[in-house]
């Protein structure tokens, strides 16, 4: 006997959308908090592997405050609010901009940084050769263009398409296709096209 079929993203156990929910959350301010606990978890974990854990407690909980405040000019016809939420979590974490370049410049410089942790998973496997390239690889990230550098992390690490990070950043989808491409290269050649690393980074970024 087959399950039940998969829940539509953005949908709840009730069948509600997202935008279903912030509509709701205007008469019942409570209701908000399935957006909370549908995104919170990968709000965070983008917010750690950019800045670092010690500060994705506060951003995350400022981008469901934000978006709370904010909530009444949501656009409804978005029935999904996760590219939503990554684009109010991503202005916050364009105010620690320093704190990040300051990071990956660390890691590019020493090979060692707190944040460097929670990359290991996205961007290397687990063998020294692969490890070894997180230095090279922070210091193309450092040396990025913030909107360039967001629209490919947006991509890497939230997992987000063209669509969702134009929604994002409220730009256009040539803009992301754009920013996406020429990270892209500046990151393969800061890398020096290593067969055993860009391979990977092609498909994943």
């Amino acid at each position: 006997m087959s399950g039940p079929p998969p829940q539509a993203a953005g949908a709840d156990a009730r069948g509600a959308d997202d935008a279903e929910v912030v509509a709701r959350s205007l008469e019942q301010p409570e209701v908000f908090a399935r957006l909370y606990d549908r995104y919170a978890p990968d709000i965070h974990r983008y917010v750690a592997r950019r800045l670092g854990d010690s500060i994705a407690d506060d951003i995350t909980a400022d981008t469901f405050l934000t978006a709370f405040r904010i909530r009444a000019r949501y656009d409804r016809a978005h029935p999904n609010a996760r590219p939503w939420l990554y684009g109010i979590a991503g202005n916050l974490i364009g105010k620690h901009r320093r704190t990040e370049v300051r990071a990956l410049k660390a890691l590019a410089r020493t090979g060692h940084d707190p944040v460097a942790a929670s990359w290991s998973e996205t961007w290397v496997e687990r063998t020294d050769d692969r490890v070894a390239a997180q230095g090279p690889l922070a210091g193309a990230l450092a040396a990025l263009p913030a909107g360039d550098r967001h629209v490919l992390l947006l991509v890497a690490w939230a997992d987000l398409g063209y669509q969702e990070v134009a929604q994002a950043l409220d730009i256009p989808v040539g803009t992301v296709r754009s920013r996406l491409n020429r990270a892209r290269r500046k990151v393969r050649t800061a890398l020096g096209a290593d067969p055993a690393f860009v391979g990977d980074t092609a498909e994943v970024v």
